[in-house]
């Protein structure tokens, strides 16, 4: 390229030709500038969720290309955040995506030091029984004042701040129903 030419191509002396004063126009874009695009171009379509991380349910928009999370911004259109986004909720894509996420259920037996990897129905009896068993030997049928309690002090619940009214309600049942008094939510927190 000839000096003129490179000279020419300097986004001040752009201004003053084309009469650009305050470089809000053509003269500052580059080349480079003109070929960039959004991330989201690139996505074959677009779901609309709600942030995973607090209670506020934040409206996201997440993008799919070749079946897989491309791109997760807030949601323009939700009336809880209107397109914005904490760093967190910024920061969901990694969430989905990072290759350090576990996708099988993950154990470490008493006094072990390597975590084995269990079918989710195998998981899903062993906290069964556990449950079970925490509730047999923690019974109460009667407080310190003789008063009937029956309730168990040996479990506890803790709901998650994203869950629904109608979840966090099948929830307190289900604690109610084994006799769990000591159930809170992670929004209160």
């Amino acid at each position: 390229m000839r000096p003129g030419e490179l000279i020419g191509r300097w986004p001040l002396l752009r201004q003053v030709r084309e009469g650009d004063a305050f470089g809000l126009g053509r003269a500052v874009q580059s080349t480079r500038t003109q070929e960039l695009r959004p991330r989201t171009d690139a996505a074959q379509h677009v779901v609309q969720s709600i942030c995973p991380y607090c209670a506020v349910g934040c409206g996201q928009l997440v993008y799919v290309r070749d079946g897989k999370v491309d791109q997760i911004e807030g949601d323009p259109d939700s009336p809880i955040s209107r397109g914005r986004l904490c760093p967190k909720g910024a920061a969901s894509k990694n969430l989905v995506t990072s290759p350090s996420r576990e996708y099988k259920v993950k154990y470490r037996p008493p006094n072990g030091t390597e975590w084995e990897e269990l079918e989710l129905g195998q998981a899903m009896e062993m906290i069964a029984d556990r449950v079970i068993e925490t509730r047999k030997a923690t019974w109460q049928k009667q407080g310190d004042s003789g008063a009937p309690t029956e309730r168990t002090m040996g479990i506890a619940m803790l709901g998650g701040a994203t869950l629904d009214n109608e979840e966090n309600y099948l929830i307190k049942k289900l604690a109610m129903g084994l006799g769990v008094v000591q159930v809170e939510n992670q929004a209160r927190i």
